[in-house]
Protein backbone atom coordinates (compact mmCIF):
# COMPACT_ATOMS: atom_id res chain seq x y z
CA UNK A 1 0.00 0.00 0.00
CA UNK A 2 1.13 2.96 -0.28
CA UNK A 3 0.12 6.66 0.32
CA UNK A 4 0.85 10.39 -1.56
CA UNK A 5 1.10 13.40 0.81
CA UNK A 6 0.93 16.15 -0.93
CA UNK A 7 1.59 19.08 1.73
CA UNK A 8 2.66 22.70 2.18
CA UNK A 9 6.40 22.01 2.40
CA UNK A 10 6.89 18.11 0.92
CA UNK A 11 5.15 16.07 -1.35
CA UNK A 12 6.14 12.49 0.22
CA UNK A 13 5.72 9.03 -1.32
CA UNK A 14 5.60 5.96 1.59
CA UNK A 15 5.31 2.59 1.09
CA UNK A 16 4.33 0.03 3.28
CA UNK A 17 3.59 -3.59 3.44
CA UNK A 18 0.45 -3.49 4.93
CA UNK A 19 -2.05 -6.09 5.82
CA UNK A 20 -4.36 -5.33 8.79
CA UNK A 21 -3.46 -5.25 12.03
CA UNK A 22 -0.14 -4.62 11.49
CA UNK A 23 1.81 -1.64 12.11
CA UNK A 24 2.57 0.64 8.73
CA UNK A 25 6.50 -0.27 8.76
CA UNK A 26 8.10 1.66 5.84
CA UNK A 27 9.43 -0.06 2.94
CA UNK A 28 10.47 2.22 0.74
CA UNK A 29 10.12 6.57 0.77
CA UNK A 30 10.81 9.02 -1.98
CA UNK A 31 10.18 13.12 -1.36
CA UNK A 32 10.68 16.04 -3.16
CA UNK A 33 10.95 19.56 -1.33
CA UNK A 34 8.43 21.34 -3.53
CA UNK A 35 6.92 24.32 -1.39
CA UNK A 36 3.97 24.38 -2.95
CA UNK A 37 2.60 27.51 -0.59
CA UNK A 38 5.71 29.25 -1.95
CA UNK A 39 4.66 28.63 -5.39
CA UNK A 40 1.79 31.46 -5.49
CA UNK A 41 0.81 33.58 -7.81
CA UNK A 42 -0.41 37.09 -6.55
CA UNK A 43 -4.07 35.53 -7.06
CA UNK A 44 -2.97 33.01 -4.75
CA UNK A 45 -3.08 30.42 -7.27
CA UNK A 46 -0.52 27.82 -7.78
CA UNK A 47 1.53 28.28 -10.29
CA UNK A 48 2.38 26.34 -13.85
CA UNK A 49 5.85 25.46 -13.06
CA UNK A 50 4.62 23.73 -9.51
CA UNK A 51 1.98 21.82 -10.96
CA UNK A 52 4.44 20.16 -13.73
CA UNK A 53 7.19 19.54 -10.57
CA UNK A 54 4.01 17.50 -8.75
CA UNK A 55 2.71 15.79 -11.62
CA UNK A 56 6.69 15.39 -12.33
CA UNK A 57 6.93 13.46 -9.50
CA UNK A 58 3.51 11.76 -9.20
CA UNK A 59 4.80 9.78 -12.47
CA UNK A 60 7.99 8.63 -11.06
CA UNK A 61 5.74 7.90 -7.44
CA UNK A 62 3.49 5.61 -9.68
CA UNK A 63 6.70 4.15 -11.40
CA UNK A 64 8.85 3.22 -7.83
CA UNK A 65 5.21 1.48 -6.78
CA UNK A 66 4.41 -0.24 -9.99
CA UNK A 67 8.38 -1.72 -9.74
CA UNK A 68 7.44 -2.77 -5.58
CA UNK A 69 4.13 -4.25 -6.30
CA UNK A 70 2.20 -1.66 -4.61
CA UNK A 71 -1.64 -2.69 -5.49
CA UNK A 72 -3.37 0.56 -4.18
CA UNK A 73 -2.21 4.00 -4.09
CA UNK A 74 -3.79 6.52 -1.61
CA UNK A 75 -2.96 10.39 -2.77
CA UNK A 76 -4.56 13.16 -0.24
CA UNK A 77 -3.77 17.09 0.19
CA UNK A 78 -3.14 19.37 2.83
CA UNK A 79 -3.21 23.17 2.97
CA UNK A 80 -1.90 24.48 0.15
CA UNK A 81 -3.75 22.89 -2.15
CA UNK A 82 -7.02 23.61 0.22
CA UNK A 83 -6.44 27.12 0.56
CA UNK A 84 -4.98 27.68 -3.41
CA UNK A 85 -8.11 29.65 -5.54
CA UNK A 86 -7.09 26.91 -8.20
CA UNK A 87 -6.55 24.21 -5.84
CA UNK A 88 -9.57 21.78 -7.84
CA UNK A 89 -8.36 22.62 -11.21
CA UNK A 90 -4.98 21.32 -10.10
CA UNK A 91 -5.96 18.29 -9.16
CA UNK A 92 -8.15 18.12 -12.01
CA UNK A 93 -5.11 17.80 -14.23
CA UNK A 94 -3.44 15.62 -12.00
CA UNK A 95 -6.22 13.34 -12.85
CA UNK A 96 -6.37 13.90 -16.46
CA UNK A 97 -2.46 13.43 -16.26
CA UNK A 98 -1.38 10.91 -14.33
CA UNK A 99 -4.89 8.97 -13.72
CA UNK A 100 -4.55 9.40 -9.62
CA UNK A 101 -7.54 11.23 -7.68
CA UNK A 102 -6.13 13.24 -4.92
CA UNK A 103 -8.44 13.35 -1.82
CA UNK A 104 -8.13 17.30 -0.28
CA UNK A 105 -8.32 16.87 3.43
CA UNK A 106 -9.74 19.41 5.62
CA UNK A 107 -7.85 20.51 8.59
CA UNK A 108 -9.96 19.13 10.87
CA UNK A 109 -9.35 15.49 9.24
CA UNK A 110 -5.86 16.32 9.35
CA UNK A 111 -6.31 16.16 13.28
CA UNK A 112 -8.22 13.31 13.36
CA UNK A 113 -5.48 11.29 11.31
CA UNK A 114 -3.23 11.82 13.01
CA UNK A 115 -4.51 11.70 16.46
CA UNK A 116 -5.35 7.90 15.19
CA UNK A 117 -1.37 7.33 14.02
CA UNK A 118 -0.38 8.79 17.48
CA UNK A 119 -3.10 6.67 19.89
CA UNK A 120 -1.78 3.41 17.84
CA UNK A 121 1.79 4.11 18.76
CA UNK A 122 1.23 4.93 22.50
CA UNK A 123 -1.44 2.26 22.81
CA UNK A 124 -4.62 2.57 25.20
CA UNK A 125 -2.60 2.64 27.92
CA UNK A 126 -1.54 6.37 27.14
CA UNK A 127 -5.27 7.05 28.52
CA UNK A 128 -6.20 11.18 26.89
CA UNK A 129 -3.82 11.98 24.47
CA UNK A 130 -3.37 15.73 23.12
CA UNK A 131 -1.97 15.59 20.21
CA UNK A 132 -0.08 19.02 18.39
CA UNK A 133 1.02 18.80 15.33
CA UNK A 134 2.97 21.73 13.22
CA UNK A 135 2.74 21.88 9.55
CA UNK A 136 4.03 24.13 7.12
CA UNK A 137 0.28 25.58 6.45
CA UNK A 138 -1.85 24.58 9.59
CA UNK A 139 -1.71 23.43 13.07
CA UNK A 140 -3.41 21.23 14.23
CA UNK A 141 -4.80 20.60 18.09
CA UNK A 142 -6.34 17.12 18.81
CA UNK A 143 -7.53 15.72 22.28
CA UNK A 144 -9.54 12.36 23.49
CA UNK A 145 -9.51 9.08 25.19
CA UNK A 146 -10.56 6.89 22.13
CA UNK A 147 -9.06 6.52 18.70
CA UNK A 148 -11.36 9.12 17.59
CA UNK A 149 -10.68 12.42 19.55
CA UNK A 150 -13.32 14.34 21.45
CA UNK A 151 -11.90 17.45 19.63
CA UNK A 152 -9.85 18.50 16.84
CA UNK A 153 -8.94 21.86 15.50
CA UNK A 154 -6.80 23.12 12.71
CA UNK A 155 -5.63 26.81 12.86
CA UNK A 156 -3.96 27.96 9.66
CA UNK A 157 -0.36 28.70 11.84
CA UNK A 158 1.64 26.68 9.81
CA UNK A 159 5.68 27.62 10.32
CA UNK A 160 5.44 28.22 6.24
CA UNK A 161 2.85 30.50 6.26
CA UNK A 162 3.82 32.56 9.21
CA UNK A 163 7.79 32.79 8.20
CA UNK A 164 6.20 34.42 4.54
CA UNK A 165 3.21 36.48 6.70
CA UNK A 166 5.68 37.69 9.43
CA UNK A 167 9.14 37.12 9.29
CA UNK A 168 10.45 39.49 6.31
CA UNK A 169 14.11 40.09 7.54
CA UNK A 170 16.93 37.32 8.47
CA UNK A 171 17.53 37.19 11.81
CA UNK A 172 13.80 39.10 11.97
CA UNK A 173 13.84 42.16 13.86
CA UNK A 174 11.93 42.38 17.34
CA UNK A 175 8.97 43.82 16.01
CA UNK A 176 8.17 41.51 13.47
CA UNK A 177 8.91 38.42 16.28
CA UNK A 178 6.54 40.87 18.65
CA UNK A 179 3.54 40.74 15.88
CA UNK A 180 4.20 37.20 15.14
CA UNK A 181 3.94 36.16 18.75
CA UNK A 182 0.64 38.14 19.06
CA UNK A 183 -1.08 36.59 16.36
CA UNK A 184 0.19 33.19 17.21
CA UNK A 185 -1.05 33.45 20.87
CA UNK A 186 -4.26 35.05 20.11
CA UNK A 187 -5.10 32.29 17.39
CA UNK A 188 -4.45 29.71 19.68
CA UNK A 189 -5.99 31.03 22.83
CA UNK A 190 -9.39 31.23 21.09
CA UNK A 191 -9.03 27.55 20.94
CA UNK A 192 -7.86 26.58 24.42
CA UNK A 193 -11.42 26.17 26.02
CA UNK A 194 -12.49 24.01 23.40
CA UNK A 195 -9.39 21.56 23.09
CA UNK A 196 -9.51 21.26 27.05
CA UNK A 197 -12.90 20.34 27.52
CA UNK A 198 -12.80 17.06 27.69
CA UNK A 199 -10.25 16.91 30.68
CA UNK A 200 -6.22 17.02 31.26
CA UNK A 201 -4.12 14.84 29.21
CA UNK A 202 -2.19 11.90 30.24
CA UNK A 203 0.67 12.15 27.71
CA UNK A 204 1.14 15.54 25.61
CA UNK A 205 2.16 14.75 22.08
CA UNK A 206 4.05 16.16 19.39
CA UNK A 207 4.21 14.39 15.83
CA UNK A 208 5.36 16.99 13.04
CA UNK A 209 8.76 17.40 11.71
CA UNK A 210 8.71 20.89 13.14
CA UNK A 211 8.26 19.41 16.75
CA UNK A 212 10.73 16.67 15.91
CA UNK A 213 13.82 19.05 14.82
CA UNK A 214 13.06 21.11 17.73
CA UNK A 215 13.73 18.23 20.27
CA UNK A 216 16.50 16.84 18.37
CA UNK A 217 18.40 20.27 18.44
CA UNK A 218 17.35 20.39 22.48
CA UNK A 219 19.07 17.33 23.13
CA UNK A 220 16.84 14.53 22.00
CA UNK A 221 18.63 11.35 20.40
CA UNK A 222 18.86 11.63 16.69
CA UNK A 223 16.97 9.68 13.93
CA UNK A 224 19.91 7.20 13.86
CA UNK A 225 19.00 6.01 16.83
CA UNK A 226 16.20 4.23 15.74
CA UNK A 227 12.17 4.49 15.87
CA UNK A 228 11.48 3.17 19.47
CA UNK A 229 13.79 5.55 21.24
CA UNK A 230 11.99 7.93 23.88
CA UNK A 231 12.76 11.50 22.58
CA UNK A 232 11.14 14.37 24.60
CA UNK A 233 10.64 18.55 23.97
CA UNK A 234 10.26 20.57 26.83
CA UNK A 235 8.55 23.94 27.22
CA UNK A 236 11.66 25.21 28.49
CA UNK A 237 14.11 23.95 25.77
CA UNK A 238 11.93 25.73 23.27
CA UNK A 239 11.80 29.24 25.45
CA UNK A 240 15.13 28.80 24.79
CA UNK A 241 15.51 27.97 21.02
CA UNK A 242 12.94 30.81 20.32
CA UNK A 243 15.64 33.29 21.95
CA UNK A 244 18.54 31.34 20.87
CA UNK A 245 17.13 30.99 16.98
CA UNK A 246 15.81 35.36 16.44
CA UNK A 247 19.00 36.36 16.50
CA UNK A 248 20.95 33.64 14.23
CA UNK A 249 20.52 34.18 9.99
CA UNK A 250 18.95 31.05 8.37
CA UNK A 251 22.66 30.20 7.08
CA UNK A 252 23.35 29.50 10.82
CA UNK A 253 20.53 27.74 11.60
CA UNK A 254 21.38 25.21 8.73
CA UNK A 255 24.69 24.67 10.36
CA UNK A 256 22.90 23.33 13.33
CA UNK A 257 22.96 19.48 13.63
CA UNK A 258 19.70 17.92 13.23
CA UNK A 259 18.15 21.12 11.05
CA UNK A 260 17.76 20.29 7.57
CA UNK A 261 18.77 22.92 4.88
CA UNK A 262 15.10 23.17 3.60
CA UNK A 263 13.44 23.40 6.96
CA UNK A 264 15.99 26.15 8.35
CA UNK A 265 14.09 29.14 7.31
CA UNK A 266 10.67 28.42 8.92
CA UNK A 267 12.34 26.73 12.10
CA UNK A 268 11.93 29.80 14.70
CA UNK A 269 8.51 30.52 13.75
CA UNK A 270 7.68 26.90 14.24
CA UNK A 271 9.61 27.49 17.54
CA UNK A 272 7.30 30.41 17.74
CA UNK A 273 4.05 28.38 17.82
CA UNK A 274 5.26 25.32 20.03
CA UNK A 275 6.19 27.83 22.63
CA UNK A 276 2.47 29.57 22.46
CA UNK A 277 0.49 26.24 22.12
CA UNK A 278 2.40 24.25 25.08
CA UNK A 279 2.12 27.66 27.01
CA UNK A 280 -1.51 28.48 26.74
CA UNK A 281 -2.13 24.73 26.95
CA UNK A 282 -0.60 24.13 30.07
CA UNK A 283 1.94 21.58 28.73
CA UNK A 284 5.30 21.29 30.33
CA UNK A 285 6.56 18.64 28.09
CA UNK A 286 5.96 16.88 24.94
CA UNK A 287 6.52 12.85 23.88
CA UNK A 288 8.00 12.98 20.20
CA UNK A 289 5.53 10.26 18.03
CA UNK A 290 7.59 9.03 15.06
CA UNK A 291 3.98 8.34 13.33
CA UNK A 292 1.89 11.40 11.81
CA UNK A 293 -0.82 12.35 9.17
CA UNK A 294 0.72 9.82 6.41
CA UNK A 295 0.56 6.71 8.98
CA UNK A 296 -3.01 7.90 10.18
CA UNK A 297 -4.29 7.73 6.98
CA UNK A 298 -2.44 4.29 5.80
CA UNK A 299 -4.22 3.05 9.08
CA UNK A 300 -7.78 4.11 8.25
CA UNK A 301 -7.96 2.36 4.86
CA UNK A 302 -6.29 -0.57 6.72
CA UNK A 303 -9.03 -0.66 9.14
CA UNK A 304 -11.75 -0.90 6.02
CA UNK A 305 -10.34 -3.63 4.65
CA UNK A 306 -11.68 -6.82 5.02
CA UNK A 307 -9.94 -9.84 7.35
Amino acid sequence: MGVLDIGSNTVHLLLVDAHYGAAPIPASKLKIPLRLAEHLTPEGNVDDEAVEMLIDFIRKSQSLAEDLGVSELMAFATSAVRDAGNGINVLTRVMNETGIQVEVLSGEDEARMTFLAVRRWFGWSAGRLLVLDIGGGSLELASGVDEEPDVAVSLPLGAGRLTRTYLHNDPPTPDELRELRKHVRASIASVVGKIQRGGTPRISVGSSKTLKQLARIAGAPSSSEGLFVDRKLTLSSVKRLVNELSVIPVSERALIPGVSEGRAEQLLAGAVVAEAAMELLGIDEVSICPWALREGVILHRMDGLPT
